[in-house]
């Protein structure tokens, strides 16, 4: 992100260290999940055995908000017993986890992913971001890139993947890299204050639906004057924040970039997701779905070349 783009980063230090927990407080425990059974992001690689570049930003933050990250790509660790570990899982995932798929780390086993459901239902939490609207894609399974995408140009409701409805979105596809404009809807959500009334951000602009009908929006994508015919439909949901049963779950459609990943916007999103995740805070969610973005429903028409 450019400074140009986003008001002065000094604000945002003054954010961060108002998130940081109490002294007394046991450290947030979370869970950094980037199996990548399908497109695996530069951010998530790892090069030469070493950590890949947001665990490396993450390693930094976490030290400076008292926040404890395991790193892992292995879906066979999946059990109700190590996922009680955490207080929050942070999913930067893509593809079918329960394949091998692209990165070739194990994937997750079915009672693997059951745990994981109850584990938010329970009262877990959950946040997600880019590429994890990218997972368990409704009516694709296997790893890899499905080049058979044009069932993500349908609604499907209620019949949507369970990860899907867990979410509260999914991924449909993204058009250029640009520089785009991004609506901020609730500054009082944490992490979101200090943002101004929108941000400009050069990124990977991900197209979504199968909005769940409880999110509370956080960020809406201003779809007028961007480039491409990915983006010819109404504003919709970027970032959002909902209950799942007694867990708390947020996505947040950024984080493609290296740039993006080392901006105090987006760590300040990103801190203010993970200690609300974690119970570490606390803030009135008002489903505002229809009311924020009306044409949310209203998706792209997928392009030629999009396979049956």
């Amino acid at each position: 992100m450019k400074p140009q783009h986003l008001r002065p980063a000094v604000a945002f230090v003054f954010l961060l260290v108002a998130l940081v927990a109490p002294a007394s407080a046991a450290p947030l425990r979370v869970l950094y999940f980037t199996k990548s059974s399908g497109f695996e992001h530069s951010v998530v690689k790892h090069e030469n055995g070493q950590p890949s570049y947001s665990e490396k930003v993450l390693t930094a933050l976490g030290a400076q908000q008292g926040i404890v990250f395991t790193f892992s790509k292995d879906g066979s660790q999946f059990t109700k017993a190590y996922l009680a570990q955490f207080d929050v899982l942070l999913f930067y995932t893509s593809g079918d986890l329960c394949s091998t798929g692209t990165d070739g780390q194990p994937g997750i086993t079915v009672t693997g992913l059951n745990a994981l459901f109850d584990f938010v239902e329970q009262g877990g939490g959950f946040v997600g971001l880019h590429a994890c609207s990218d997972t368990f894609h409704t009516n694709e399974r296997g790893g890899g890139n499905n080049p058979r995408r044009r069932q993500r140009y349908r609604l499907y409701g209620e019949a949507a993947d369970p990860f899907v409805k867990l979410l509260g979105g999914e991924f449909i596809r993204h058009g250029p890299q640009q520089v785009a404009r991004a609506r901020v809807v609730d500054p009082a959500f944490p992490g979101f204050g200090a943002l101004g009334q929108e941000i400009q951000v050069m990124e990977e602009w991900y197209t979504l639906k199968e909005f769940a009908a409880n999110v509370h929006v956080l960020l809406v994508m201003r779809t007028e004057g961007m480039e491409g015919a990915d983006y010819l439909r109404p504003d919709y949901p970027l970032a959002w924040a909902r209950l799942h049963g007694k867990g708390r779950v947020a996505y947040n459609a950024m984080g493609h970039r290296e740039d993006v990943w080392d901006s105090a916007a987006f760590q300040s999103m990103l801190v203010g997701m993970l200690t609300w995740a974690g119970h570490r805070n606390d803030h009135e969610l008002v489903g505002n779905l229809v009311s924020v973005v009306p044409g949310h429903a209203t998706l792209q028409k997928p392009p030629p070349e999009v396979k049956e």
